[in-house]
């Protein structure tokens, strides 16, 4: 038995499959863009909770602007806004979104690469910057009177508690007045204290390059889902374009 196929059974055969096409590509951009949208969320719920639960802030003023809870919340919020054009567009057919995302995540792509040479480029001046605000905060703490910088003292208290070291090369930078947060016992009663030795700038250098690890981890992460997301809107507003869809 011999079935013959018309022209128009081809035509109309060739317009299913390519609409099959289009929706099975419109599925992937929502659902990727969507789980970027999602993971920039939890980065910016992340950097928040790096916010409030860090207490060493106010001790390396030389880093507020590139600390890695506010690097986080920044990039973080600026990628949300970004990736929900992507998925407003993707389910709306909207083409108008759709290169508006592909435009605005290109530029957001450039920054982070341009901020990971900053931070590559500068990254032995870190040690240095350090030692500086560590010292100054220190001297800070040693001139204020009762109640005087009451979140600078606290924040290097809990320094010394933490890590377990006294001043910022060792306990001779408090000269005779060493706070009890340099004692080696807990509860520290007495009137002689042993204090730790080793100073703080070298445990806080550990603690905030592990910290910026994590970071730049996350921030590789999100390129890559990002650049997944930007080179697969681009097709899709193309078949948008050419089949007349959306707006």
């Amino acid at each position: 038995m011999v079935i013959h196929v018309t022209n128009s059974d081809r035509g109309r055969l060739s317009v299913r499959m390519t609409s099959a096409c289009v929706n099975c590509l419109k599925s992937l951009v929502t659902a990727l863009h969507f789980l970027c949208w999602l993971s920039n969320a939890f980065v910016v719920a992340f950097g928040e909770f790096m916010m409030m639960h860090s207490r060493f802030v106010s001790l390396v003023t030389s880093f507020c602007p590139v600390y890695p809870a506010n690097t986080l919340v920044v990039t973080g919020t600026i990628a949300t806004c970004v990736c929900y054009l992507g998925v407003v567009g993707g389910m709306r057919e909207n083409r108008c979104m759709l290169i508006s995302f592909y435009v605005l995540l290109s530029f957001l792509i450039s920054v982070e690469l341009a901020m990971a040479c900053v931070f590559f480029v500068y990254n032995r001046e870190i040690g240095t910057y350090f030692e500086k605000d560590l010292m100054h905060s220190l001297e800070v703490y040693k001139i204020s009177g009762p109640g005087e910088n009451q979140t600078l003292k606290d924040d290097f208290d809990a320094i010394q508690y933490l890590f377990k070291c006294c001043g910022v090369h060792g306990v001779a930078d408090w000269g005779g007045n060493v706070p009890i947060s340099c004692c080696t016992l807990d509860p520290c009663n007495v009137t002689d204290q042993p204090n730790w030795q080793e100073g703080c700038v070298g445990k806080l250098q550990d603690w905030f390059a592990k910290n910026y690890l994590s970071t730049a981890a996350g921030v590789v992460s999100m390129f890559i889902l990002q650049f997944l997301c930007m080179s697969i809107t681009l097709p899709l507003f193309c078949c948008f374009a050419v089949r007349g869809q959306g707006y």
